[in-house]
């Protein structure tokens, strides 16, 4: 799994015993990964940074922001955790039901806690970007895929000192019982996207995609 031999062999331990495990060392003090799976989020967060900062020359800080935020997200860990073999290391008594949420990510979190203290950043860093980057993230795909058009466009007209206005209405189409909804984008009153949805909110974020497609951001 990491790629190199641990020095420090009970880091590693540490670091797949959940708070729910409720173990205790010799001494009747409890033992979990929770203090190395802070420190680990940090150092995390830290290596994707730099990742996203190098690969993205061009992206601005609200790009690499967002991209940051879906790779570290519990959703996704607990999906790299899966696809690395960590359930495998944690006792199955122990993440059988609810109370275990996000036992996989956050044991992800820990273990490269443990490689920091254990081997320094490089280590975390390298053990990040060849067992987990390089093989189960899709950056290009990732960056691609931002459902939240609106907040995009309306980032695009303030850096480019644009005004941008959202001009949205109710539809009752002939043969449908619910209503819909058809939004207009105009940037400096020129008509630049129209997108429509079962609610205002769709409308306006399908009428943000075309206006980004318009002005070939998306």
């Amino acid at each position: 799994m990491l790629g190199f031999l641990p020095r420090n062999l009970s880091l590693y331990r540490l670091a797949f015993i959940p708070k729910s495990a409720q173990q205790k060392n010799p001494s009747g003090n409890l033992l979990n990964n929770e203090r190395l799976e802070y420190l680990g989020d940090a150092v995390l967060d830290a290596i994707v940074a730099n990742t996203l900062f190098n690969s993205y020359p061009e992206g601005d800080e609200g790009f690499l922001t967002k991209l940051r935020a879906r790779i570290v997200k519990r959703k996704n860990l607990d999906y790299l955790a899966t696809k690395i073999g960590i359930p495998a290391l944690i006792n199955p008594g122990i993440t059988a039901g609810s109370k275990s949420k996000h036992i996989y990510g956050n044991a992800l979190e820990a273990l490269i806690g443990a490689i920091y203290i254990d081997r320094g950043y490089g280590a975390a860093r390298k053990f990040f970007e060849r067992k987990i980057l390089m093989r189960h993230i899709d950056l290009v795909q990732l960056a691609q895929k931002d459902p939240d058009y609106k907040s995009r466009i309306i980032e695009w007209t303030q850096k480019n000192k644009l005004e941008i206005t959202f001009q949205s209405k109710e539809e009752h189409l002939a043969g449908s019982k619910a209503p819909s909804f058809v939004s207009v984008i105009l940037l400096n009153e020129e008509e630049k996207g129209t997108g429509r949805g079962d609610s205002k909110k769709d409308a306006e974020q399908q009428a943000a995609k075309a206006a980004l497609k318009s002005i070939h951001k998306v």
